[in-house]
């Protein structure tokens, strides 16, 4: 007899699992099962609103596919996603601060030169993106790899729109210079709503709250020796900043959109004067030794 009751049913559950050879496993199944039944007896469900809670689960998983994973957007709008980025990426002061990866990182980003234009339909306001590569002592980084991706200035990924949007539009692998910088042409990214036709968009609905993310453009920045980071460059003065629905915005991580008015500058990009210009430096934290 397993002595189960509604008194004792995290307790004899969690002594299911008492056998797991693997010690990370085991601690991990017996706090899911004790956190998961202190859940349902705080909110007492019905049977009806747990088969709705099944109903809910079947459809997110129904609604991943090889452009889509609705199951991360679940964790994102959750701020589940952004925990576990906090919990993992503890980084020392100065290092550039991480965000999500997202639900769109799903193919390569090709090789580019420095200078070169990711935004191959031209879909927003043209705009240079540059900036530095270093380490927290300050030391630029040569050869450090820079992957860039964005939406259009429509709010869209290329993977959102196969058949509208070139392959591999607004992507682009960079590697630094002598002095770790490097510059790109792109657009100026727009806000944008998550997919919010599937079970996530429903919760949203049905919880009042809306589905939209502020402008910015993701990056993942690399170098011998250090921590890679992934993060988001925030465009300042967007729409949805202070209420980001994946909770994905540090201040740290906001820069404005300026414009400059500066032939020398604007030769050296490889653009007409004058030009609009958003910087973003990323600082690495050495691999603990």
């Amino acid at each position: 007899m397993t002595g189960f009751a509604e008194k004792t049913s995290a307790e004899v559950v969690a002594a299911s699992f008492a056998g797991t050879p693997d010690p990370r496993l085991k601690r991990i199944v017996t706090s899911l099962v004790e956190h998961l039944h202190a859940f349902v007896k705080d909110i007492e469900p019905t049977e009806a609103e747990w088969q709705r809670a099944v109903g809910f689960l079947t459809a997110t998983g129904r609604m991943c596919d090889e452009t889509r994973q609705e199951f991360v957007l679940l964790s994102d709008v959750l701020g589940v996603s952004m925990l576990v980025d906090a919990i993992n990426h503890r980084k020392p002061a100065g290092a550039t601060e991480t965000t999500v990866l997202g639900p769109f990182h799903l193919v390569d980003s090709p090789p580019r030169e420095l200078g070169a234009d990711i935004s191959l339909d031209h879909n927003g306001e043209p705009c240079v993106f540059a900036g530095r590569v270093s380490s927290s002592d300050g030391t630029p980084l040569p050869g450090a790899l820079v992957d860039v991706w964005q939406a259009n200035g429509a709010g869209f990924y290329d993977v959102q729109q196969p058949g509208v949007q070139p392959e591999r539009n607004l992507r682009g692998l960079f590697t630094t210079d002598e002095d770790g910088r490097f510059w790109l042409r792109t657009v100026v990214p727009r806000y944008y709503p998550i997919p919010d036709d599937g079970p996530v968009g429903k919760l949203l609905a049905a919880t009042g709250r809306h589905p939209n993310r502020p402008a910015h453009i993701h990056v993942i920045a690399g170098a011998e020796g250090h921590v890679p980071v992934t993060t988001h460059v925030f465009v300042e003065g967007s729409p949805y900043l202070d209420s980001d629905t994946v909770f994905g915005v540090k201040e740290t991580l906001v820069r404005p959109v300026t414009t400059v008015d500066d032939p020398g500058r604007a030769a050296r990009f490889g653009v007409g004067n004058p030009f609009r210009l958003l910087e973003f430096d990323v600082v690495l934290a050495e691999v603990p030794r």
